[in-house]
């Protein structure tokens, strides 16, 4: 019986494979652990093979990073510009924030904010003007679409793929991207790709790598890494969080204060380019912002303290926040969430009135629940329930989407989702 391959070689297999199979190969690269292994990965393996051909890398900068991110990015670029096709896009696309309760997005790059930029632009890097699909109504995750099929078209490639360096381990919308993606198509049935435009492919070599994984790779291998890590480590941030992504994002509010010690520098500069920030460096992931224990005011119930929270909030803001509710609100009453049995009795034994239906369209075991919004309930499966206190915490946390609540999706969200279903209508599969 042949001995079973470690990640490690089956990474290499993967990349025999699409070394082999696609002209233009261009990696994904943040500057984090994961996107680091992977352009680490792609470097060897260019460098012991002895291939004739470049490698695309393809770095969105966001202007607001880790002084040892951008130190990272840099030296790993110079390094190895022999064999790199560097794309370094700094465009004013929007990136969602929760930082704010005035602003549910800001704009890295802002050019009438230049004055205020937290670093200078860097050299040789892509602008706006660089890509014709550009609109001042783009969001980043857009960009990142349109980009792929204008690099597939720029090198009059005939078959494109991108290397995507996320695991699975990582959490459950990392584990979707790639498993959820096989009822689409995949390329010759690799079940670690996924198409996404005509001859235009997405690879997830380390899909199935673990956190220590990478750590062994670079120790066993003296990869260069981001120096944040260790940072990081110091800070006493487990291995598991020890994340680089948008400081602003809902996830990163308990963080943000890390700024403060880490890089200072930047952390002084950040505090006036995006709105809020000072504020959830402090408060982010206390009950201020909606975290821990949320407790409510003497006098009021939860219902009354979301209308008091909401008078305060800018219009626009207020109306976001109720035009969400309104179709939550109608969906509890006329659809029915689905709930498993054990919370269903649960509800039972609270004395909740409800519908209880015998099944859904959907997927699954659970049971559609007819019920009208409660003020609030003390059950484990809190975040499944509808509650005026669940929408009080959204509005803490600056959470301008309602993910906290799993709520219907924004205008951009939803012409996101009806691209792609576009896209893949008229694969066979």
């Amino acid at each position: 019986m042949s001995q079973p391959k470690n990640v490690y070689e089956l990474a290499q297999e993967r990349l025999a494979i699409i070394f082999k199979e696609f002209d233009t190969v261009c990696v994904s690269y943040s500057g984090g652990k994961d996107s680091g292994v992977m352009l680490n990965l792609c470097i060897d393996y260019i460098r012991q093979h002895h291939l004739d051909r470049k490698l695309c890398v393809f770095h969105m900068d966001y202007e607001i990073q880790y002084r040892q991110t951008i130190d990272y990015v840099d030296r790993t670029l110079a390094s190895n510009r022999d064999i790199l096709d560097v794309y370094r896009v700094c465009v004013p696309f929007r990136v969602s924030t929760c930082t704010s309760m005035y602003q549910s997005y800001w704009r890295p790059w802002q050019d009438d904010l230049k004055d205020i930029w937290v670093r200078p632009m860097p050299e040789d890097c892509y602008t706006k003007e660089d890509f014709p699909f550009y609109r001042e109504d783009m969001w980043d995750y857009d960009f990142q679409m349109l980009f792929a099929k204008w690099l597939h078209a720029r090198k009059d490639s005939v078959r494109t793929c991108f290397l995507i360096g996320i695991r699975t381990q990582e959490s459950f919308n990392r584990w979707r991207s790639i498993h959820l993606s096989r009822k689409y198509q995949m390329y010759h049935k690799y079940r670690w790709t996924s198409k996404i435009g005509n001859d235009i492919y997405n690879a997830y070599p380390i899909y199935d790598w673990k956190t220590t994984d990478v750590w062994t790779a670079n120790g066993k291998f003296h990869y260069d890494y981001n120096h944040l890590y260790d940072l990081y480590y110091k800070a006493g941030v487990s291995l598991e969080r020890q994340r680089v992504a948008s400081p602003f994002l809902c996830e990163a509010q308990d963080s943000l204060r890390l700024y403060r010690a880490i890089d200072p520098d930047t952390w002084g500069r950040m505090i006036g380019r995006v709105n809020g920030v000072n504020f959830t460096g402090i408060y982010g992931g206390t009950r201020a912002m909606g975290w821990q224990s949320v407790t409510l005011p003497k006098g009021y119930t939860w219902k009354e303290f979301m209308h008091f929270l909401l008078s305060t909030l800018p219009e626009e803001t207020r109306r976001n926040y109720l035009r969400k509710l309104t179709v939550s609100i109608e969906f509890w009453r006329t659809k029915g969430g689905c709930l498993a049995d054990s919370t269903i009795e649960k509800l039972r034994q609270a004395g909740v009135i409800m519908e209880v239906g015998g099944s859904t369209n959907y997927k699954t075991s659970k049971k559609p629940v007819k019920m009208s919004y409660l003020d609030d309930i003390n059950i484990s499966e809190f975040r499944e329930i509808p509650t005026y206190k669940r929408m009080c915490i959204c509005i803490l946390k600056n959470d301008h989407a309602c993910k906290y609540m799993g709520f219907a999706l924004t205008k951009e969200e939803a012409y996101k989702r009806d691209k792609i279903m576009e896209q893949f209508k008229n694969l066979k599969l």
